[in-house]
């Protein structure tokens, strides 16, 4: 069902002057604990880390979620816009964003979301979110009158709507750094009508939306909208920053498990309780899962192969059939009494970013017993299980590379 209003529109973006933007763009705010934020930032005064982790700029026992934290927040907003660092464009634009992370490349649309379609569900979810999350970013978004952060969206394949993005690139960019990670953002602006109409339609014909990362980003910004709904507000609270790449060229990687100890067992009977459920082949180098259905696993200094039995695969499921479910189910429930991958202190997980040497030696310290390298989940399983309206395990993506803050926020006025 689709909403009366258009599902993106342009708006005026409040950015970085293109001189300042190395200076500006930072990591998203959930990616670096308030101690690594805080040492990234120091000497850096116009780092966008003083907005999205305004606590770096406080005594550092201040709770996080502190009322001062989110004051704090909005004063430093509002010190970069005086002084000229930040400004609004003069009218509503769409943006194209690419990331180059190695030989990788994504190219998408910096754009805002409709409210009403992330509520009806034409942008769709595929996690729980936390209401202590979601608070936090409501009132990150209160203190600020801004959404500062972009979810992540994917759509449907398209040429004409690649075509129409990457026909904006030509020009020059208004921003293009290269990150402290090595990543490359570059933005351009995209301030021609012809070409913001042409873009609007294409993408509201489209029957879905997907959120890959940011869905306390997106539910916070509905909760706004909600509240701010029938008080003659402007209605740009009913749209939220978002970044929208093709399903396509957008990566995930490897979230990988590290489980402390083999529930009593001793290696070789725990070898033999996995052989009743996946074909077990011993290997003499990092096992790097080759499709669905395949995860390494390293144990007492060795990897093995492991391939599910076929018989087991709960083929019409979307979310039973991923890996990482298929590990649950097969493994570290009824093997490693491992139930509630949330809350049990016993299992923790590594991002593919890491590579299998962490795994490695995270279980040669000694710190864990046992490690399972995963095949990526896909970007078409995950639309698959949010088509079906259910929810992914937890830690079932890891997208690289990441977005940055501060490149171009949504001013809610």
């Amino acid at each position: 069902m689709t909403s009366p209003r258009p599902l993106i529109r342009p708006f005026t973006g409040l950015r970085p002057r293109s001189e300042y933007a190395t200076a500006v763009a930072a990591p998203p705010y959930d990616v670096l604990s308030s101690e690594e934020a805080r040492e990234r930032a120091a000497g850096k005064p116009y780092s966008f880390l003083h907005i999205s982790k305004a606590e770096i700029d406080l005594p550092p026992d201040v709770d996080h979620y502190a009322p001062a934290v989110y004051a704090k927040s909005a004063e430093n907003l509002k010190k970069l816009i005086d002084a000229g660092i930040l400004f609004r464009d003069a009218k509503p634009c769409y943006y194209a964003y690419r990331l180059i992370m190695g030989e990788h490349t994504q190219t998408g649309l910096i754009a805002a979301a409709s409210v009403a379609d992330y509520d009806s569900n034409r942008i769709r979810k595929h996690e729980f979110t936390r209401p202590d999350k979601e608070d936090d970013r409501v009132r990150q978004i209160e203190a600020l009158n801004a959404q500062t952060g972009p979810v992540l969206l994917a759509h449907p394949d398209s040429d004409e709507a690649e075509r129409l993005v990457a026909a904006a690139t030509t020009g020059t960019p208004i921003a293009d750094i290269t990150a402290e990670d090595g990543i490359r953002h570059t933005v351009w602006l995209i301030d021609d009508e012809t070409a913001i109409v042409r873009i609007s339609a294409v993408i509201d014909a489209m029957p879905n939306l997907y959120i890959a990362d940011g869905h306390h980003r997106s539910a916070a910004a509905s909760r706004v909208a909600a509240a701010r709904r029938g008080k003659g507000a402007p209605d740009s609270a009913e749209y939220f920053l978002s970044v929208i790449f093709p399903a396509r060229q957008m990566r995930i990687l490897d979230y990988n498990r590290v489980v402390r100890d083999l529930n009593g067992l001793s290696p070789d009977a725990f070898l033999k309780a996995v052989a009743e459920r996946y074909t077990v082949t011993p290997a003499d180098r990092p096992v790097h899962p080759e499709r669905t259905g395949v995860c390494g696993m390293y144990l007492a200094g060795r990897w093995y192969h492991l391939a599910v039995r076929p018989e087991l695969v709960p083929v019409a499921d979307p979310v039973r059939r991923l890996d990482v479910s298929m590990l649950s189910e097969q493994i570290l429930g009824p093997i490693l009494g491992i139930a509630d991958l949330r809350r049990d202190t016993r299992i923790d997980f590594v991002g593919g970013i890491r590579g299998l040497g962490e795994l490695e030696r995270r279980v040669n310290s000694g710190e864990m017993a046992v490690a399972f390298a995963m095949h990526p989940t896909q970007l078409s399983e995950l639309m698959s299980v949010a088509d079906a309206g259910e929810v992914m395990p937890p830690k079932s993506t890891w997208f690289e590379p990441k977005l940055a803050d501060g490149l171009v926020s949504h001013v809610l006025d």
